[in-house]
Formats: structure tokens, sequence, C-alpha cells
């Protein structure tokens, strides 16, 4: 049986900048990797925060236009599909669903946006 995760508080929106990332940690996630939720162009997104190529950090990454790309070796994958868009990645990230409510951001692990 798959143990289901509730959603996580975040915090509010204007914790995370435009064009930067916060990491909530496996441990709170439940997933087995910590979850990067990104703040782009006004949207929030939510990929697994290790590249789907190397052991790097996505939330460490250059973030713009609806995507990011990895640290390590400039993978890049779209913000919104997780979609690998250029080698060396070519397995996508996994996303998870991000919603803005009265109290703030709430991440969804599991749940596809």
């Amino acid at each position: 049986m798959t143990e289901t995760v509730r959603a996580i508080h975040v915090g509010v929106p204007e914790d995370i900048e435009d064009g930067e990332a916060v990491v909530v940690p496996a441990e709170r996630t439940g997933t087995g990797d910590g979850i990067a939720v990104f703040h782009c162009d006004g949207e929030f997104y939510a990929l697994d925060d290790t590249c789907t190529h190397a052991e790097a950090s996505l939330a460490d990454g250059w973030i713009e236009d609806g995507e990011v790309e990895c640290p390590m070796h400039s993978g890049r994958f779209c913000l919104s599909t997780g979609e690998a868009l250029c080698m060396p990645a070519t397995e996508n990230a996994r996303t998870h669903k991000v919603e803005i409510g009265d109290d703030g951001l709430w991440l969804h692990p599991g749940s596809s946006t």
C-alpha cells in the first residue's frame, strides 16, 4: 500500500523571489527526493530536485523563460511539464502540483500538475 503524503505548506509566495527556488527536503516530501519549488515569471512550479542526468540540485540551476538549466552539465527542463529539453538530459523530471491558497504556497508531492 502506498502512503499518501498530505499537502506541504511551503511558505508565502513572497518567500521565493522570481527566478529562484527552494527545496523541500525528501524527509518532508515522502517521495525519495527533495522537491524544488520554482518561481518563474510570476508562476510557481515543482520538480524533483535531483537532475535526471547527474547528481545535481536543479534548485541551484539557472531559471528563466519557464525552464531550469542544470548547474552541472547545462541540461534544461521545462518547469511546467518536466520535459528534458536538451542533452545531456534525456529523461524527464517528475513534476508535482503547487497551489497558491489564502494562507500561502502548498506543495502536493506525487500529484502532477
